[in-house]
């Protein structure tokens, strides 16, 4: 079976790298660079053109590729089919850009049907959506705001976007911010991916605030903790920030309201789990 090359040929297509691929997958890049030779030396084909940093496909892995990814489609709705087949056990995965809402969704789910395995993975709003987008999971928590009609979505809540600092930044006088006065401190952001990032950015811009050094984060637990060692400042959502007597959360300026919605693919909302889950998100909303 070709399974595994045609995943990593189709991963690195699509990304152009083989150690953006290696990261998706879960693989080394060691592993990832043999399964496509593997499958190139097998079939005396070249499907890369190796040039600088980024692999670009050949004519026969331009044509191969929507074949792959058809036959990848299959294999996840077959995958999709026999964990939502049977009438009481099963496994339902879910993707979050964080875990204040959907743990609550998640213990309330657990409790109806014990017997079904969840999974939640955790990243940012652009990865939870990719995950969704390519069956990785059932479905996803995003932060995002997205149009697509291949989705469905239901509002999980929302939160004010606030600024956390340390007890002893020159900042934590104040009980309400204007966004002038963040001008020049260092500001702790996520990865470009976040939405939460995308909206500080874009409430600094609207109000012509240059801000000082950017330190950039990878994961809201990190930009915490660095706030407590008084590194630097962040805007966050609310109910993000943890209690702790080190540090001050302070309203800010023209602070826009952050929502957290639940999606799931169209042509999967009536499945079992996934219809089970979004139901009881629907009915927890109207609580």
């Amino acid at each position: 079976m070709l399974s595994a090359e045609l995943k990593a040929f189709y991963m690195v297509a699509r990304l152009g790298s083989i150690t953006q691929a290696a990261k998706k997958l879960g693989l080394s890049q060691p592993t990832v660079t043999t399964q496509i030779r593997n499958l190139e030396s097998q079939y005396s084909v070249e499907l890369f053109f190796r040039g600088g940093r980024r692999l670009s496909l050949s004519d026969e892995g331009t044509s191969l590729l929507p074949m792959v990814k058809e036959l990848l489609q299959k294999e996840a709705d077959i995958e999709f089919f026999l964990r939502n087949s049977g009438q009481v056990q099963g496994t339902l995965r879910i993707a979050a850009t964080a875990p204040y809402y959907i743990l609550d969704l998640v213990k309330t789910f657990r409790q109806r049907l014990p017997q079904v395995d969840v999974s939640v993975e955790i990243g940012n709003s652009q990865q939870v959506l990719e995950a969704l987008e390519e069956y990785r999971v059932d479905v996803a928590a995003s932060s995002q705001l997205l149009e697509d009609a291949r989705l469905i979505r239901r509002v999980l809540g929302s939160d004010p976007l606030v600024l956390a600092v340390h007890r002893n930044h020159p900042l934590a006088a104040l009980e309400h911010v204007p966004l002038q006065a963040l001008a020049g401190h260092t500001l702790l952001m996520r990865e470009p991916g976040s939405t939460t990032r995308s909206l500080t950015e874009e409430l600094l811009k609207n109000a012509n605030v240059s801000f000082g050094p950017l330190l950039e984060i990878g994961s809201r637990e990190s930009i915490r903790e660095a706030v407590l060692r008084n590194i630097g400042i962040s805007i966050i959502a609310r109910q993000e920030v943890p209690h702790d007597p080190q540090l001050r959360v302070l309203t800010i300026e023209n602070a826009p309201q952050i929502a957290e919605y639940l999606y799931c693919l169209k042509e999967r909302k009536n499945a079992r789990l996934p219809a089970a889950f979004l139901g009881l998100a629907q009915e927890m909303a109207g609580c």
